[in-house]
């Protein structure tokens, strides 16, 4: 591979949003005197957050529809009553108190130390524009990347192939020259693959993959790649 463009994904590969995003929980909830019981939250949120973000990959409910949707859901399952006022300010919340925490997967500070020194490395996310750029701020990471291209600058979601096309453009390279790394199969595997880039694929989760896609179960394992 003659690559001098990575891309990577930011929640999910480098950025632990599942750890940032319950603490963010238990600190919006606690800051609007809002009781209830995190883990039953939790365990329920969970699956319906990520059931709306691929109807938003999808464009089928929009960013305020995701941002209202999935906690309303939740609470509705948990019996518990509250007014579009209420999810509001809590979703506001949420948002706000989000970037404050900021743990990285394993390895994510050495290995972007490490290919830093070889490659130009730019972000392409789904995530909303303000809050990613406050997550890679305040993480310490965004020294790392050249461009941060998020959905909403572009106007579609990964795995939309218009915003690999972008981001190819935006940095002036091609896709043979270019290798996307993330987590999620359908946005940034076979978006990225379907437009000729290479790809890494971050199986955190160890699932089964046909070979023909580099796949990693830990960030530092990268460098047998890169």
């Amino acid at each position: 591979m003659q690559i001098k463009h990575i891309f990577f994904d930011l929640d999910h590969t480098l950025w632990d949003f599942e750890t940032n995003s319950d603490l963010a929980f238990e600190i919006a909830f606690k800051n609007l005197n809002f009781n209830v019981d995190l883990h039953k939250f939790l365990n329920y949120y969970r699956p319906i957050n990520q059931k709306y973000w691929k109807l938003y990959r999808e464009e089928k409910v929009t960013k305020d529809q995701l941002r209202h949707g999935r906690l309303r859901e939740t609470f509705e399952i948990l019996k518990i009553s509250t007014t579009p006022e209420l999810l509001e300010a809590m979703a506001l919340e949420y948002i706000r108190v989000l970037p404050e925490n900021n743990k990285l997967f394993d390895g994510t500070l050495e290995i972007l130390e490490h290919l830093s020194l070889k490659y130009q490395m730019h972000i392409i996310t789904n995530g909303f524009h303000e809050v990613q750029h406050h997550k890679l701020e305040k993480s310490g990471i965004a020294k790392y990347f050249k461009e941060i291209i998020t959905s909403e600058s572009v106007g579609v979601q990964k795995p939309h192939p218009a915003i690999f096309e972008y981001a190819i453009k935006k940095v002036n390279t091609t896709p043979h020259e270019s290798i996307m790394i993330g987590d999620n199969w359908e946005a940034d595997i076979m978006g990225a693959h379907q437009c000729g880039m290479h790809v890494i694929f971050c199986n955190y989760h160890k699932e089964n993959v046909g070979e023909n896609i580099k796949s990693v179960t830990h960030l530092l394992e990268l460098k047998q790649y890169l």
